[in-house]
């Protein structure tokens, strides 16, 4: 089977669909790519970009790479507008699937074609969304998730999204989650650490009613409060994009200078010595399709806040503190339970560990690779 991944979201900051990207390309390799006995499946890896190319990956040992100099907005203008150039023209092979790793398909002459598509966040809150994503997946993601052979999705929440909003029939959707990192869980907590925040900061991720919890948490504690359960600081870190200008500049002065630390994209190598300095990660999104943050805090035994929105709830699987990410009050007091309450805390953190163990990249390589197979049957069929 010659399967081609867009991998353009994982080419500069592996952000939630970079890291998923990386991450199941890596897992179908183990097992299914040129390394296994009798090989069932040939991948290719396409990437475009006018100035940023393909760095090493010795984790994707056996893949094949396509890395054409075609600036990432052309191409998608040509692509989503014009469904030209089709990937058997750009990179010259034929393949069996062309799988683009966003809502809108890969233009193939004969290829079966999947999409993924992580969350609606782009029909339900336009304008939280920017760039190509604003212009183009709004009109044209329900014509083309009904086109495509097969749908990818990571949660049973956005399975029914994209079954009640874009009326994909729902045996065409197929629900492959993320698998946790293998990583050994952390011994304890530290007793200094800090309330971490890991992901893009954008208006979707809820970054302003955090700020305005963590306030409400100051001025309760006072800037005396020097116990062991006084407020710790906060930590956000991940790419910061142009909305992201008032946050930092909030963050810059009173009362959150010298308690608010922004310490931007972390890479992947180093995000486990981040969530290991943590105290709690707080994830109050308006809406995820996963949450790939949760599931990566919950791996190494670190206590998880979280909104009671979009697929949190199904991905904590009652292992996480949820609150009303509309409710700053809400937010700030659960913040300070987990915080306060070592106890709780530590419960929280045993039932994420026992929850992390039901996400397994292996599995989720088993699922698409299966996705893989029907979707080059419907084709045959059309």
């Amino acid at each position: 089977m010659r399967v081609l991944i867009d991998y353009r979201p994982a080419l500069r900051e592996r952000s939630g669909v970079g890291e998923y990207t990386h991450e199941l390309a890596r897992a179908l390799l183990a097992q299914y790519g040129r390394n296994t006995p009798q090989p069932p499946l040939d991948l290719t890896l396409f990437s475009s970009s006018w100035k940023d190319r393909v760095a090493d990956a010795p984790d994707l040992d056996g893949v094949r790479w396509i890395d054409r100099r075609v600036p990432v907005s052309v191409l998608n203008l040509a692509w989503h507008r014009l469904e030209w150039p089709p990937i058997e023209t750009l990179s010259g092979q034929p393949f069996d699937v062309a799988h683009s790793s966003h809502p809108l398909l890969m233009p193939a002459r004969a290829a079966a074609q999947v999409i993924t598509i992580h969350d609606l966040n782009f029909l339900t809150n336009p304008e939280r969304t920017q760039a190509e994503i604003r212009r183009d997946y709004p009109d044209l993601a329900a014509t083309h998730a009904r086109r495509a052979d097969a749908v990818v999705v990571s949660s049973a929440f956005a399975a029914g999204e994209v079954e009640r909003r874009l009326g994909v029939a729902r045996d065409r959707i197929a629900i492959c989650p993320p698998g946790a990192p293998d990583w050994e869980p952390r011994a304890s907590a530290p007793a200094n650490g800090y309330v971490l925040f890991l992901g893009t900061l954008e208006p979707r991720k809820n970054i302003g009613g955090l700020l305005d919890a963590y306030e409400t948490l100051l001025q309760d504690h006072g800037p005396t409060d020097t116990d062991r359960h006084a407020m710790p600081d906060l930590m956000l870190a991940g790419r910061a994009t142009d909305a992201a200008r008032l946050w930092l500049e909030r963050i810059a002065r009173p009362p959150l200078a010298d308690r608010v630390r922004y310490v931007g994209y972390v890479e992947p190598s180093a995000r486990r010595d981040l969530y290991l300095g943590a105290r709690l990660l707080v994830q109050p999104s308006f809406e995820e399709g996963f949450g790939i943050t949760v599931l990566e805090a919950m791996s190494l035994g670190v206590p998880v806040v979280a909104a009671r929105r979009g697929s949190l709830p199904e991905v904590t699987g009652g292992a996480a503190l949820l609150v009303d990410p509309e409710s700053s009050d809400d937010l700030a007091s659960a913040m300070r339970r987990m915080a306060s309450d070592d106890s709780f805390a530590a419960a929280c953190s045993a039932s994420g560990l026992a929850r992390a163990r039901a996400y397994c990249w292996s599995e989720t390589a088993r699922r698409v690779y299966e996705t893989y197979r029907q979707a080059i049957a419907r084709r045959a069929e059309r």
